[in-house]
């Protein structure tokens, strides 16, 4: 089984940044794909950011060109950098692993089978 942890989470104002962590545990290298989801109260739980083990990032159109999702091998770490924050990116934020053979793309929920407890993330106007 795989485990996942977050760190990172906080307040802040708008414009500002946050950096979250994703430290993954267990069996690892059964993992083929990292992504990032959110869930706002009120809303469905929604795909940021994904990544390929070793391979290219996605991204919801919501954040692109001010999230990145990287990913430290040697540390069984993902990141996800969030600059120019707004208001409506509050909401708590879930790591998630995908290390079985169904698929349904990077930003969908039903493709992951490994989740975090999760990390909020307030931003203030």
């Amino acid at each position: 089984q795989v485990q996942l942890m977050e760190s990172g989470g906080g307040s802040v104002q708008a414009g500002g940044s946050l950096r979250l962590s994703c430290a993954a545990s267990g069996y690892t290298y059964s993992i083929n794909w990292m992504g990032w989801f959110r869930h706002a109260p009120g809303q469905e739980r929604g795909g940021v950011a994904a990544i390929l083990i070793g391979g290219s990032p996605y991204y919801a159109d919501s954040v692109k060109g001010r999230f990145t999702i990287s990913q430290d091998n040697a540390k069984n770490t993902v990141y996800l950098q969030m600059n120019s924050l707004k208001p409506e990116d509050t909401a708590m934020y879930y790591c998630a692993g995908q290390s079985r053979t169904r698929w349904y793309g990077p930003l969908r929920i039903d493709s992951y089978n490994a989740w975090g407890q999760g990390t909020q993330v307030t931003v203030s106007s």
